[in-house]
């Protein structure tokens, strides 16, 4: 039902905004509008989700030896599943448009593919620390997520910015997404771009882990 519910999402939101942006090319604003949107959902239901993690896992905390590190790995497979089952009902919808979405996916889109679940592995951690040092920071979470989603070039072109493109530039998480987007419907790498996500995702893990792991003493104390 999520996929079936993302395809009905792609496809009226293609079609006011296609309307809106007066694109002149809908059937290529459909693939790009859906394959940004169906990553970008799956990154916003992780990092949604995050803030109460521990929480959410309290009394597991309190009553087991079970390793922390298992309740983020275990947040995460649940929204890999949930985004490659969306991802793919997606992808069958948008070939009608695209045919060889399926082949640059094999091709050159596992490597950003690999750079997005990572994404949504070691961010979340993070926002999970904070929002266990700080009960109302769930609160801001979907004002932050809303607000990086109208600022992204999702639903419009990176172009249709103009001036103020340099917020694209310069937003980590459009980055991922675009990396991913641009290889599926290109079957083309950047490869400058693939290798600087890889690394900030590299720091960023190191990072998130390292938070998390000095916090593992006190959890108990949060939860």
């Amino acid at each position: 039902w999520l996929g079936l519910s993302n395809i009905l999402y792609i496809a009226l939101l293609s079609t006011v905004y296609g309307a809106v942006f007066k694109v002149d090319n809908f059937n290529n604003y459909v693939v790009y509008l859906g394959v940004g949107l169906v990553a970008w959902n799956s990154i916003a239901s992780s990092f949604l989700s995050a803030p109460t993690l521990f929480e959410a896992n309290s009394q597991k905390l309190l009553n087991t030896n079970t390793k922390h590190i298992f309740y983020p790995l275990e947040e995460w497979a649940f929204q890999i599943q949930t985004f490659f089952q969306s991802l793919f009902l997606v992808l069958i919808a948008l070939s009608f448009y695209q045919s060889n979405l399926f082949l640059n996916l094999i091709k050159v889109g596992f490597l950003p593919l690999i750079n997005l679940l990572l994404l949504m592995f070691w961010l979340p951690i993070f926002i999970s620390i904070i929002g266990l040092r700080y009960k109302d920071f769930f609160q801001l979470v979907p004002i932050i997520v809303q607000l990086i989603f109208l600022l992204s070039p999702f639903l419009y072109e990176k172009k249709t910015l103009g001036s103020i493109s340099w917020i694209a530039d310069f937003n980590p998480i459009y980055q991922v997404v675009n990396s991913f987007r641009s290889s599926i419907i290109s079957g083309e790498l950047s490869i400058l771009l693939y290798i600087s996500i890889t690394i900030f995702n590299i720091l960023g893990m190191l990072f998130s882990l390292f938070i998390l792991n000095k916090s593992k003493k006190i959890l108990p104390f949060l939860v």
